[in-house]
């Protein structure tokens, strides 16, 4: 459709002053021959109004804010506009009013269908969908209402309205003003390229918006392992009988070195979770609570003594429970009192568990991959990095199997 004339005009209703003696604040939106008219739901005084600018005079607050509103009206009129010409089939006036006034067959916005679709989630959750995975999506919720709030003025957006530089200023506003990090920021553009897609799918939306938007790279992070050094200082402290609560964290992350166990796994696992094998040695399975894939490893000697440690008929869990803030805040006091370099945190005790504990003591990575749980080889590839002492083993094994080779050239 070729579209020869568009024009919004704003102007007062000057027949139809309320009680205040203020005017209502109306709109026309021409499309070729064809006109319509529609309430901005706004007034002012006559002597405010600006019918060369379509704006109120002056820096009073009335003013201000009514000129906030309007500013968004206009855009909402455009944008509207622009997705019909995007439509590439005849329109008028009428339509442009209805996509604007959001009329056409009850339409979904961003955050609404984004709030749908976190209810859905929050039925699913402990079937096929983690708790953490529920709270990413309410925290991206959170971030782009902030951002819709500030860029337009109001508290939801139409998906006729979202455009490419939409979601560059989302990522810029996530990153700058609201001061998260790339990783988070990667989550929160993933969730709205989805929310986005299914409203594609469902005919909410005429455009599948950010299709080929690059989500910005991945930063690769050193695994947190401690080095065997650091491991032993940690494992051999001597913590005061005075302090229970840190020496308790202290076994719980040596249990953790040893059996590559998560704080969310290692908290819930009990008696149901111990295997013995036909040669009588005792193996821990559990399906983890992030992925619920199943993990297998059996127990080294020190692990079971850590066990035997915390056990009481009266628990069904194979240690008590301590607070993620507890531990958080343990783990920097043993970090400390322990001297350790190195940025250490529970979760440490996985990576230690996946390259000092395993890989540096020649176990295959396919096997490792199956006492941590994890769902591909190459998720294990992060964790269990190839340590120096392991590569020049494998280079000493690799000199030693190729003495005999001769050179022909």
């Amino acid at each position: 459709m070729k579209v020869e004339k568009f024009k919004v005009l704003l102007y007062l209703k000057k027949s139809s002053p309320d009680k205040l003696g203020k005017t209502p604040i109306m709109g026309r939106i021409t499309v070729n021959s064809t006109k319509v008219q529609f309430s901005c739901k706004l007034s002012c005084s006559l002597d405010l109004w600006n019918p060369r600018e379509s704006r109120l005079n002056g820096k009073s607050l009335e003013a201000v804010e009514a000129n906030k509103k309007i500013e968004k009206i206009l855009l909402d009129i455009h944008s509207a506009f622009d997705s019909l010409v995007e439509r590439k089939k005849p329109f008028d006036a009428e339509a442009v009013k209805n996509l604007f006034q959001g009329n056409m067959g009850a339409q979904i916005t961003l955050l609404a269908l984004l709030t749908r679709h976190i209810e859905e989630l929050e039925a699913r959750v402990g079937i096929d969908v983690a708790p953490t995975t529920l709270s990413t999506y309410v925290y991206t919720h959170r971030s782009l209402g902030k951002f819709i709030q500030k860029k337009f003025k109001t508290k939801d957006v139409a998906f006729g309205q979202l455009n490419e530089q939409f979601i560059r200023e989302y990522q810029d506003s996530v990153l700058g003003e609201q001061g998260y990090a790339m990783q988070t920021v990667r989550h929160y553009l993933a969730i709205l390229k989805k929310i986005c897609k299914i409203a594609f799918k469902e005919g909410i939306s005429e455009k599948l918006h950010f299709a080929y938007y690059k989500l910005p790279k991945q930063k690769e992070t050193t695994p947190k392992a401690l080095s065997r050094e650091s491991f032993e200082k940690v494992r051999d402290l001597d913590i005061p009988q005075k302090r229970p609560s840190t020496r308790f964290t202290r076994d719980l992350f040596l249990f953790a070195c040893y059996t590559g166990t998560a704080y969310a796994d290692v908290i819930r696992i009990t008696k149901e979770n111990l295997f013995t094998d036909e040669e009588g040695s005792l193996w821990l399975k559990y399906a983890r609570k992030k992925t619920d894939f199943r993990a297998r490893v059996k127990l080294l000697p020190e692990a079971i003594a850590l066990i035997e440690k915390y056990k009481d008929e009266n628990r069904d869990t194979l240690f008590p429970w301590q607070s993620p803030e507890m531990v958080k805040a343990n783990m920097k006091g043993l970090r400390v009192m322990a001297d350790v370099k190195e940025p250490m945190t529970y979760h440490s005790g996985r990576h230690s568990f996946a390259s000092l504990i395993t890989l540096e003591e020649g176990v295959p990575i396919e096997t490792i991959s199956k006492m941590l749980g994890h769902g591909n080889i190459q998720m294990t590839q992060v964790y269990a990095r190839v340590t120096p002492k392991k590569l020049f083993e494998d280079m000493d094994k690799l000199i030693e199997a190729t003495s005999d080779f001769k050179l022909v050239l």
